[in-house]
């Protein structure tokens, strides 16, 4: 059952990634380049590229993949989560302002078209509509691109003469009609032969207009309750279509919408390249956001962790101990992205805390000793009054728990595996991870702390904060705690929120303090937003002091 559980949840965040980068591709890559040009390859090669190297960052270390491979894919690979997770809240934020601008330009368009004397998108004369020729047809209001006829209404009330029809008249062309009732006269346009009289107009008077045909023009139909005119398909020669003004309409100028308009003019009435300018100016603005932020997190990561101080006050501890300090670090994540120079970093800051004590509280690593052992060198220069301590974290059982805690030994540190030493003023415990029950090595805190002496002062290092409870259980004053990274990436502090019961920070649990730090380094990505590294510097206080 618990396979098929995680196998539906791996599938649901697949379909869920393809489903992000498709939509990123159509918003970053398709809206905003020319079809068939460079950008648009290059966008959507990395479309497909960028998540196979972040699948392959993810799995490669646990496949068996050669540790060089695993350096390659891993910078791409996993800087690509990063910014892919805050492209994609950008673009979030980015999309409603899109489509605000786009209505709004649709909306000016369409008010400009509505004002009397302005033409609108489309209309005669104007970019984007059919052009107008009135020279030779002065009966006419002017004729498409190809030919289409538009006719002026007549005055009310008076009959003007018929004008005689224009050059473009053929042999056989019968005259214009005289005007109907109220005095509205028709109009029609050349033909090649046989072409027959334009009816007359409807009750409204405006006239029709006949588009050329090759041989025989059909009749127009009669105009509607105000005379909006209509304009019949030509035939082989004839002019293409244009749709009929809605009633009340004031004839064709300021309605006509040609096929060739509305091509040009993309969507929702708004130019195509507006559309693009829009598409350009939204996309790049959520870019550089997010190529802002993760460079801002992967600068805070590789320049070292800052000093935190932390000042604790115990019940129990004796005045002889009163400003005791123990620097904590957790989280180093030592790997194909981070490695020595990583390491060095954090011993050189260690170090200049001159700390009583070292409390190295898991997640050391995330590969073999035959890969990370170069890396993890400088860890044997650390340097404290009372020696360095070391407990697994889950990332050890990963990647082989048993030989790390043998080679933290021979670089100088004690492994604290279910076990408890007594220092001059205080016990300190240390309990293996949660994660080392799968093999049999979980936490046993009736073995770390089951026979001490319940006066003394108990500090207890434990990698996971979910094992505060236990601790309380047992009388701990203090327990020392990672693994959460502080959330690493906002806002992934939430989620850290839903599984962990301090995410961060020094909180208190009936007797017992938690702390639990942010950590060194970083997993996956190297970026930090909203959670900084840090190495804690607790700073024991006595009440009797």
């Amino acid at each position: 059952m618990t396979v098929v559980v995680v196998v539906v949840a791996v599938v649901a965040v697949l379909a869920l990634l393809a489903l992000v980068h498709r939509w990123l591709w159509v918003r970053l890559v398709r809206d905003t380049t020319r079809a068939g040009g460079a950008a648009r390859r290059t966008g959507t090669v990395l479309a497909f590229a960028l998540p196979v190297l972040a699948l392959a960052a993810l799995t490669a270390g646990r496949a068996g993949a050669p540790f060089w491979l695993q350096q390659v894919v891993a910078w791409p690979g996993y800087m690509w989560l990063a910014v892919l997770l805050y492209l994609t809240l950008a673009m979030l934020v980015a999309e409603p302002a899109r489509r605000l601008w786009l209505r709004r330009l649709s909306r000016t368009g369409a008010a400009a078209a509505a004002a009397p004397g302005t033409p609108g998108p489309g209309a005669p004369g104007t970019p984007g509509g059919p052009a107008t020729t009135s020279d030779n047809c002065p009966d006419l209001a002017g004729t498409t691109a190809t030919g289409a006829a538009v006719s002026q209404p007549a005055a009310a009330g008076g009959v003007r003469d018929p004008q005689p029809a224009g050059d473009g008249t053929a042999v056989g062309a019968e005259g214009p009609r005289p005007a109907t009732a109220h005095g509205a006269r028709t109009a029609r346009g050349a033909t090649t032969a046989g072409a027959q009289d334009p009816q007359p107009a409807g009750a409204g008077g405006a006239g029709t207009v006949q588009g050329t045909t090759a041989v025989g023009a059909e009749p127009p139909q009669p105009a509607g309750a105000h005379g909006a005119g209509t304009v019949q398909p030509a035939g082989a020669h004839g002019a293409g279509a244009v749709q009929p003004v809605g009633a009340g309409g004031g004839g064709v100028p300021g309605g006509l919408v040609t096929p060739e308009a509305s091509q040009a003019g993309g969507v929702g009435g708004v130019p195509l390249s507006r559309r693009v300018f829009v598409a350009r100016v939204a996309g790049g603005a959520a870019a550089a956001a997010a190529l802002a932020t993760v460079g801002t997190g992967t600068y805070g990561v590789l320049r070292g962790p800052r000093v935190k101080r932390v000042q604790v006050p115990l019940a129990r501890l004796p005045r002889a101990a009163h400003g005791f300090r123990i620097a904590v670090v957790s989280d180093v994540h030592l790997g194909p992205v981070l490695g020595r120079a990583h390491t060095q970093r954090i011993v050189d800051t260690v170090n200049r805390t001159q700390p009583d004590l070292i409390a190295v509280v898991g997640d050391l690593v995330d590969g073999s000793v035959h890969d990370l052992g170069p890396a993890a060198e400088p860890l044997r220069l650390l340097r404290s009054r009372l020696g360095s301590y070391f407990v697994t974290g889950n990332h050890e059982y990963f990647s082989g728990a048993r030989q790390w805690v043998d080679h933290v030994r021979e670089l100088g540190l004690t492994p604290l595996e279910n076990a408890r030493r007594e220092l001059p003023h205080f016990d300190l415990a240390g309990v293996n991870d949660v994660q080392g029950e799968s093999e049999g090595q979980g936490p046993d805190f009736r073995a770390a702390l089951g026979d001490r002496d319940r006066s003394r002062t108990a500090v207890l290092l434990a990698h996971q904060p979910v094992v505060i409870h236990d601790a309380v259980r047992h009388g701990v004053d203090l327990q020392l705690s990672g693994h959460t990274h502080g959330g690493q990436l906002w806002p992934g502090n939430y989620l850290a929120e839903l599984a962990n019961p301090t995410v961060a920070g020094l909180e208190r649990y009936g007797d017992t303090q938690l702390y639990v730090s942010r950590g060194a380094g970083a997993w996956g990505p190297p970026v930090r937003v909203g959670a900084p590294s840090d190495i804690t510097v607790v700073e024991l206080a006595s009440y009797q002091a």
